[in-house]
């Protein structure tokens, strides 16, 4: 690659990241820039506008240092470093990663433009299941006044997108776990978690807040079933208090209503959150990265979507449904798509459209079965779609075309 600069120097990269909310940004971010680290060996740095928000997902990370390295990542503090060092200082990446549309800083933009030879501009785009991102993925966009292309990669389901971040060593890993019980004993153990009891359903939750959850709750305390809920500390706990009439819950509490039991985790840190998905029965997961982690887990999930104004988001989870649900018996697809629903469409306000406490959860239960195996399938048939493989083939493309632009014009 023409953009290596030799073959004895690895790729250099820039990945920015602005944490909107929550941690979904900052989780993909950083994801992306360990898999460029340990498997192609690019030089990555990434610049992170709130340490401490991504403190919480690897809490090894120093809020308070503007430069610090982690998991052989280089990791900038954003607004520390654009605004106390002379920018001249700073030379871009050859490949730079602008995540989510977060507007790279002018004065970086600047420096890209007159560089001799360009970096390549990558704005790595929002997930999504929608039929139009297959025409978008990929396509330039040419900067209004400088010499600069942008090009938009987005991640997704099909062959005509970029496709789901993967390590090539997750889905081993992952079997080798679920294969071995000593493994997820000691698993349960470092949490402070008993081991499983025989025919005991394991729940992870990580949701938004939502006004369908005090009628789950409801619904697995009438269970015929022991339901053991696992919630980490995080914004949802002032309705699980307020569910179970305390006025604060904190990490390490466990609470009891009839046949749901409910345990309070500290918040997880990636490659715990991993195991954490592989070792339950069902996982209830928000946004896009924990989305994607918990179809790698092969388990069965339920997905809430970030909800978004006027119910846009409704759109795209119904998109993703109707690729999840291609492989299902009809039933068993009606009534996982009535739960999803009800919890997604429950949370924005429509109180009608909630889930029914004594019957979508007992319906979708009953085809556990189905869905376990679904779920081992779906993971299975996306696999061979790797984000990080495809946005280096389109690096690749890239640079070979400039190459020849740059040998026609010398003639």
């Amino acid at each position: 690659m023409h953009i290596a600069n030799g073959m004895n120097k690895p790729i250099t990269c820039d990945i920015f990241c602005a944490v909107i909310d929550n941690f979904g940004d900052i989780g993909v971010c950083w994801r992306l820039a360990k898999q460029l680290v340990h498997e192609p060996g690019m030089a990555v740095r990434l610049w992170v506008d709130d340490l401490s928000s991504f403190r919480r997902l690897h809490p090894a990370i120093c809020p308070d240092m503007p430069i610090q390295h982690c998991s052989g990542v280089e990791i900038r503090h954003w607004s520390a470093t654009f605004l106390e060092l002379p920018f001249s200082k700073v030379e871009p990446a050859q490949l730079v990663i602008e995540a989510f549309a977060c507007e790279l800083p002018e004065c970086y933009v600047a420096v890209m433009a007159a560089q001799e030879y360009k970096p390549i501009w990558i704005n790595l785009e929002h997930l999504s299941a929608e039929e139009w991102v297959a025409g978008c993925h990929c396509l330039p966009s040419p900067h209004p006044f400088l010499p600069l292309t942008k090009y938009f990669f987005f991640p997704g389901f099909t062959p005509q997108t970029g496709g789901l971040l993967l390590e090539r060593d997750l889905i081993a890993r992952r079997d080798a776990f679920q294969s071995d019980l000593h493994t997820q004993a000691a698993f349960w153990r470092a949490l402070g978690v008993p081991l499983p009891k025989p025919d005991e359903v394991r729940v992870s939750l990580f949701c938004y807040e939502n006004i369908a959850l005090p009628e789950l709750l409801s619904t697995w305390a009438k269970s015929n079933i022991s339901i053991l809920c696992l919630v980490p500390d995080d914004c949802v706990l002032p309705q699980v208090a307020a569910f179970f009439g305390r006025g604060l819950v904190v990490a390490g509490d466990m609470l009891q209503y009839g046949n749901l039991e409910v345990r309070i985790l500290p918040f997880i840190e990636q490659e715990r959150y991993d195991e954490l998905l592989w070792a339950c029965d069902i996982n209830f997961v928000r946004g896009e990265d924990s989305c994607v982690r918990a179809q790698w887990a092969g388990k069965p999930f339920v997905w809430h979507i970030y909800p978004q104004q006027d119910n846009v988001h409704i759109n795209k989870l119904s998109a993703f449904m109707k690729l999840y649900c291609a492989g299902l018996q009809p039933d068993a697809a009606q009534t996982l798509s009535r739960l999803w629903e009800g919890w997604n469409i429950g949370q924005s306000g429509n109180q009608a459209a909630s889930i029914s406490s004594n019957y979508t959860w007992n319906e979708y239960w009953e085809h556990k079965a189905f869905l376990l195996r679904h779920a081992r399938e779906w993971s299975q048939h996306i696999s061979g779609n790797n984000l990080v493989l495809n946005l280096l083939n389109f690096v690749q493309k890239i640079d070979r075309i400039r190459g020849l632009e740059c040998k026609s014009d010398l003639r």
